[in-house]
């Protein structure tokens, strides 16, 4: 199947064949990595100004925290954070594109009615039956990541017979649903971390281009992620050069956009990949 190189975003065609960064902006309290650290609009509005000097290309907003184990939060909680998270970037910065991250399509609706204009939704449609009703109703980008359970219960879900093989099932099923239904701007994440082991989630990045057969891009976030940090006896904070490194590696077997927290330094890593793969043909 022919890799889409295009998603459509406002009517503006975003290419894809030189790989983007989407920048994550956290307004949970307890996220992995950065829950807490955006407290006021200042906070929010310092953080989006550094990512758009250094060049993002996609802001993904989200106010749910989806770490192992995170606390549930109330629909309308969510809700009234990501949409005075979106007023408030919009009326700085009116021209960059935002990504909702949600999995409920209430808030996914609210945010888009605010200005978002793409969905990232961890769960692609299980935790929320209306999702793809949605999608196909507001004709947006849908990012549809592969998870097992909820942030609450994926840890324990970890026992696959044959993994990659089952993640590619899992996908070909949504892509077909959603072609069904005529969206045609979907990516894929593998859901690094999600539902996956330690050693689940290196195999997973060692045979990702196994999943560009879906035909679609490949979304990938595996920006300080345990998968490093506990690889190297470290921490979230001092996992940026170990994030650099799966980043290029993601690069190297497909990826179309990189999910980050640190965005000049996945900018960089995006150009010396590209000069190498210049250089290679």
């Amino acid at each position: 199947m022919t890799e889409s190189k295009f998603i459509n975003i406002k009517g503006e065609l975003m290419a894809l064949s030189e790989p983007k960064v989407m920048g994550i902006i956290n307004l949970t309290a307890d996220s992995f990595y950065d829950g807490g650290k955006i407290k006021s609009d200042s906070d929010l509005l310092t953080k989006v100004e550094k990512m758009v000097n250094e060049g993002v290309n996609i802001l993904d907003v989200g106010a749910y925290s989806s770490r192992p184990g995170a606390t549930d939060i109330p629909m309308r909680e969510e809700w009234d954070a990501a949409v005075a998270g979106i007023d408030a970037i919009l009326k700085h910065f009116p021209e960059v594109i935002i990504s909702i991250d949600t999995f409920r399509a209430t808030v996914a609706k609210g945010a888009i009615e605010h200005g978002a204009c793409m969905v990232n939704d961890i769960s692609a449609g299980n935790l929320d039956v209306g999702m793809f009703d949605l999608i196909e109703e507001l004709n947006v980008p849908y990012v549809m990541m592969h998870m097992r359970g909820n942030p609450q219960t994926m840890a324990n879900l970890t026992d696959y017979d044959q993994m990659v093989s089952e993640i590619i099932d899992y996908f070909n099923a949504k892509v077909k649903e959603l072609r069904s239904r005529g969206v045609k701007d979907i990516l894929i994440d593998p859901g690094f971390g999600f539902a996956k082991t330690k050693e689940q989630n290196f195999e997973l990045l060692n045979k990702l281009e196994l999943l560009r057969i879906l035909g679609v891009p490949i979304l990938c976030g595996v920006s300080r992620k345990s998968m490093i940090f506990k690889e190297l006896e470290s921490s979230p904070d001092r996992a940026l050069n170990g994030t650099t490194a799966l980043n290029m590696a993601c690069l190297m077997n497909g990826a179309s956009v990189l999910r980050v927290h640190d965005v000049r330094e996945a900018k960089e890593t995006i150009k010396l990949y590209e000069a190498m793969t210049k250089n290679k043909k």
